[in-house]
């Protein structure tokens, strides 16, 4: 499993639009989603910029992006969804998601580095 996560702002005039639509997702969309092998998709909305993060499960990130973009059903979707978003990198107005650098990951435990983390703090 691999994580991704996105940026991109939110065109304040179309924010009520695009949260409308965020809260009944068409179905197919979502199957789409699925068979692309992606879960754990969440977006998340502050101060007009919008967050996503994903889990891809499959083997060939790359193809099942090409797979979602060639469905009519996401054609049809981004058609609505795109004219809601502007790019935040100025240089690439084409990519109006701009993929976003892990930097930091937890997955619970007690591992050694939170362990240090929290013995640092209560000094």
């Amino acid at each position: 499993m691999r994580r991704y996560a996105q940026v991109t702002r939110l065109v304040p005039e179309q924010e009520a639009e695009y949260v409308r639509y965020h809260q009944e997702v068409w179905p197919d969309v979502l199957r789409v989603i699925a068979a692309c092998e992606i879960t754990n998709y969440s977006i998340f909305l502050s101060n007009g910029f919008l967050f996503s993060y994903l889990e891809y499960n499959g083997s060939d990130y790359e193809a099942d992006m090409r797979k979602m973009a060639a469905s009519p059903e996401m054609q049809r979707w981004w058609k609505i969804m795109n004219p809601t978003l502007t790019a935040v990198d100025a240089s690439k107005p084409e990519e109006l998601w701009s993929p976003m650098r892990e930097v930091f990951h937890f997955d619970g435990g007690e591992s050694q580095a939170s362990i240090e983390v929290l013995a640092k703090s209560n000094r």
